[in-house]
This record gives C-alpha cells, sequence and structure tokens, in this order.
C-alpha cells in the first residue's frame, strides 16, 4: 500500500517511517529506524537477520514491517528495493547534479570516497588485518559479483608474493566444496559490500566451526558482524555509483599487500624471480620451433 503525503506525492520510505514511529512500539522504532538509517542492507536480508542486527527478533520486524503499512516484510523489500535503485542510479544522478564533465565527476567522487577511507582506517585495525595474512597457512578470499573479482585479485597476488592462497566467487552447493579444505590456520578474507547474503552467513558459520579466523572488508557490515570476524576494515560505497563499488576495497587490498610484501622481502623476492624465470620460459617456448623445443627438452 503507498502512503501519500499533504500534496498527494507518494511518501519516500523514510517520510513513511518517521510519519508512524510515534505510533510503533519501542521495539519497533528500533527496527524501522534501522530500516530508514541502513536501507540498503535490508533489502536482500530475512527477518531473523534483521532482528539480530537490531537485537529484537523476527516477529518485531515483521510486526514493524506491517506497522508501517506493508502487506509484510516481502512487500517492505519491493518497495525499498526501488526507491534504492532510483537513488543509486549513476545516469539520474548525473543529469541531477549541475556543473562538471563526466571525468571530473568520476574523479572528484573517487577522491572523496579514497579520502574518507583513509580518515576510517585504524593503524592498530590495520595492522592487526597484515598480522592476520602473514600468520595464515593459507588465505580463502571470498566474495560475490564485484567483490569475486576483488577475492580473485587479492588470490592472485598473495600467490605471486609466495604465500598460500585461493579464491572463491562461488554459490549454492559449489561453495561446500570451496570450504572443504579450511582449517584452523587458515584466513578467510570477506569481501561484502552491502549486502546480506546466505552464503556469507555459511562462510562465517564454518570459519567459527573450524577455528579459522577472519578478515571482513566490508562498506557498512562491520557493526552486524563485529562478535563474529577477528579484524575489520571499512570500504565505503559510492553514494552515486558513479564510480565500483569495490574501489575502495581494492586501494585498501593495495595497502595491505604492500605492508605485508615488507614483512617478508626474502620470500616475496623469491617467488618474483621465479614468476619471472617462468615467464621468460614460456615467452621463448612461444617463440620457438617445435624442434627447437625437442632439443632445448633433451639438453635440459
Amino acid at each position: 500500500m503507498t502512503e501519500h503525503g499533504e500534496n498527494g506525492q507518494d511518501l519516500s520510505f523514510s517520510a513513511r517511517i518517521n510519519r508512524n514511529l510515534t505510533g510503533m512500539s519501542r521495539a519497533e522504532r528500533i527496527v524501522a529506524e534501522y530500516l530508514r538509517d541502513h536501507g540498503r542492507h535490508a533489502i536482500f536480508a530475512t527477518a531473523e537477520q534483521i532482528g539480530s542486527a537490531t537485537d529484537t527478533s523476527d516477529a518485531t520486524v515483521v510486526r514493524t514491517a506491517k506497522s508501517l503499512g506493508f502487506s509484510g516484510l516481502l512487500d517492505l523489500r519491493r518497495t525499498l528495493a526501488a526507491e534504492v535503485v532510483v537513488e543509486t542510479n549513476a545516469v539520474r544522478h548525473f543529469h541531477d547534479e549541475e556543473g562538471g564533465s563526466a571525468v571530473a565527476r568520476v574523479f572528484a567522487e573517487a577522491a572523496e570516497r579514497l579520502a574518507v577511507t583513509r580518515r576510517l582506517v585504524e593503524e592498530a585495525e590495520f595492522g592487526s588485518a597484515v598480522g592476520l595474512l602473514d600468520e595464515a597457512r593459507e588465505v580463502l578470499a571470498f566474495g560475490l559479483g564485484g567483490s569475486g573479482l576483488l577475492a580473485r585479485y587479492l588470490a592472485m597476488r598473495l600467490t605471486r608474493m609466495g604465500r598460500r592462497a585461493r579464491a572463491s566467487w562461488a554459490t549454492g552447493f559449489q561453495l561446500a566444496d570451496d570450504l572443504l579444505g579450511l582449517g584452523a590456520d587458515d584466513l578467510v578474507v570477506l569481501y561484502t559490500p552491502a549486502r546480506i547474503l546466505g552464503e556469507i552467513e555459511v562462510v562465517l558459520d564454518h570459519a567459527h566451526s573450524v577455528g579459522a579466523r577472519v578478515l571482513l572488508i566490508s562498506s557498512s557490515l562491520g557493526a552486524l558482524f563485529a562478535d563474529r570476524v577477528d579484524v575489520t576494515l571499512a570500504a565505503p560505497q559510492s553514494t552515486t555509483n558513479f564510480t565500483g563499488e569495490m574501489l575502495s576495497a581494492e586501494v585498501l587490498t593495495d595497502a595491505l599487500l604492500l605492508q605485508l610484501a615488507s614483512h617478508d622481502e626474502t620470500r616475496t623476492t623469491r617467488a618474483a624471480e621465479e614468476l619471472t624465470k617462468l615467464r621468460s620460459e614460456l615467452v621463448q617456448g612461444d617463440d620457438a620451433s617445435p624442434a627447437v623445443k625437442r632439443r632445448r627438452k633433451r639438453q635440459a
């Protein structure tokens, strides 16, 4: 059901919440305010997850949705999703804002996001994150969508530094295969922007059951998962979608890798030399004829 304001226009999600707050119970107000301030997270969250985030219950979450005039949580999430799509539409923001070319706006937002990210980095937390990477027997980097690309990037860079690492971007039953080898001496690096997904819950639960450590790099889920991870690094998202959702997380990843490399320069150098040697052999192999390749193999 759509609510209207005094001028007959549809009320925004936030306005609907503000209008109904006074008639709600204390627990319902807590849920409603969470939905208003963290709407993007709630789009994919279950009633149980929202209840956990607000220290209430799934029943309270459903009652809150109905108090706001929705038929249930699904109806609320549909309305919220539609509003978020409009709010985060990059083309819409580009036309709404005055002045500046596309390149100027994108670089301005990128600079602003990275400045905010830098302010949020606490040296102690950053140092702890590097320590987790350094001590891990193996690193499992996990992410979905764009986060999956960054997970693969981290695993590739760690491997090139002579460290054991792999990446997973699996969903469903395939994720179970990727989690099987996880052990107590391992580290899970979890990339997640602002969506609460079932796979994340499974990864966290399994890491806890086997004693693996967890490093969370997230735009806004740090508070929600604080008691289930060892270290959290904040990677703010774009408010306009002018820049990619993983920009801050990628720069943080590069900083972690650079600091990690300084912890064991000998290993990093040895791995780099081995990589260069293998690449050189591959290039030579591509240029050589089959006969030359066979001769080189016999000589070796």
